[in-house]
């Protein structure tokens, strides 16, 4: 069994400061791990779908789903659907099996009626800037309640993965000297160039 207190400190290490919504991503993630009964992703063994959009303080879940899962942008197994929801739906690329796993909006909003938000968050006042005493209370609810208190998580469903490609091989941009995955190569002429060199000296030419 997964313990997000065991990935609390990290987590907040990671993410630059104490707030409630990093710790929901560790809760969350943790009760998907032991729904499917996996480890943590070493390499791309897992897949993790967050439901996050854009503009909203939520961001900070993403945070405690990648270190828990271990689900990261540096491996490409996390991906963010743009939903401007909280869900997280946690893969098993062996086996194709996946869970759903959401806070409760219950829980959500009694947390935002707390002084943390009111009183800071709201006001533009940055989540490092919350004296320690007002954090502190929700950070400790959140880790320390049972799961059907906060988290609402779904059954375990078929989520067939298909194995993505790793690239290798890569050139030297003829443009700016930089290092390119083939892949991402662009003919400008006769010269192989990156996507952004290729932009440019077609402005030029244009120009």
């Amino acid at each position: 069994m997964i313990d997000p207190r065991d990935y609390l400190a990290a987590g907040q290490q990671l993410h630059g400061h104490k707030c409630p919504a990093m710790p929901l991503g560790l809760r969350a993630g943790a009760a998907a791990m032991n729904a499917l009964g996996v480890e943590r992703s070493k390499d791309g063994q897992l897949l993790a779908l967050v439901e996050l959009g854009e503009h909203h303080c939520a961001h900070c879940f993403a945070d405690g789903v990648q270190m828990i899962t271990g689900c990261t942008f540096g491996k490409g197994n996390i991906q963010a659907l743009g939903y401007g929801k909280f869900g997280l739906t946690l893969v098993d690329k062996a086996t194709g099996r996946a869970v759903r796993v959401v806070p409760k909006a219950e829980a959500q909003l009694q947390s935002k009626q707390t002084p943390f938000f009111i009183a800071y968050r709201q006001k533009g006042i940055p989540a490092s800037q919350v004296p320690p005493e007002v954090v502190a209370p929700l950070i400790e609810k959140v880790m320390g309640a049972p799961d059907e208190a906060i988290l609402r998580i779904g059954e375990i469903v078929d989520h067939p993965v298909a194995k993505p490609l790793e690239h290798f091989a890569s050139f030297v941009c003829e443009a700016c000297g930089d290092m390119v995955i083939e892949t991402y190569g662009r003919l400008v002429g006769d010269r192989r160039v990156c996507i952004p060199c290729e932009g440019r000296l077609r402005a030029e030419a244009a120009g």
